[in-house]
């Protein structure tokens, strides 16, 4: 008796069990892991969408959520019991003004170049800042311009979102939400975004203001 050409050795586990895998591989995973990096670890025929639909269910209302970063999945603390782990975290670096604007401008026109970024600003942005958010490994470059000189584009990253509690740029906050959290003046703003009136000093650690071929 010959096999079918779809039929396998093995069937797969059944769905409880393919929920208990996919839990243990997130929870071992410090960083957020792909719907495909949990296929390769899984039984062949196991359906990893359905069992993280299951797995999130049974997180619905518990201390810890399932939730959806980017393209990979994670376990992460309940949103409002983010207050008990406030004594864990450590702010090394605030972010500047500049900084903030830099991100915001990225996160909301992705992919965006540098000169773009200027001119929605109205003021110079200094190599620094842009040095600091990749460094952060909240924003890493994105495709090049089809436009004269080519110029290199910026995007946010899945270590943004994850650090954000957002499952996709999608989910990013509205104007309201920004000028309500201290992030924006509630003044106009040239260019249709952000509010600067003058030039001003970048980031104390941002000395170094000469022009790089990257950002160009």
């Amino acid at each position: 008796m010959t096999k079918e050409p779809n039929e396998t050795l093995f069937d797969a586990p059944p769905i409880g069990e393919q929920e208990r895998m996919c839990e243990a591989i997130l929870f071992a995973s410090a960083e957020p892991v792909s719907k495909t990096a949990i296929a390769d670890r899984l039984p062949h025929g196991c359906d990893v969408s359905e069992a993280l639909v299951h797995l999130r269910k049974r997180y619905e209302g518990r201390g810890v959520k399932l939730v959806k970063v980017g393209d990979a999945w994670a376990f992460r603390t309940a949103p409002d019991l983010g207050f008990l782990m406030q004594k864990e975290r450590f702010e090394t670096r605030k972010l500047s003004r500049a900084a903030i604007e830099t991100l915001a401008i990225i996160a909301y026109h992705q992919p965006t170049t540098r000169s773009e970024i200027e001119e929605i600003r109205g003021v110079s942005v200094s190599r620094g800042t842009i040095d600091l958010l990749l460094e952060l490994e909240w924003i890493k470059l994105g495709r090049r311009r089809m436009t004269p000189g080519r110029p290199v584009t910026f995007i946010v990253t899945q270590v943004f979102l994850d650090h954000f509690g957002l499952e996709s740029e999608r989910d990013l906050p509205g104007v309201k939400e920004l000028r309500d959290s201290g992030l924006l003046d509630n003044r106009p703003a040239p260019g249709g975004l952000l509010n600067d009136t003058s030039q001003e000093n970048e980031d104390d650690d941002l000395e170094n203001t000469d022009q790089d071929d990257m950002f160009e």
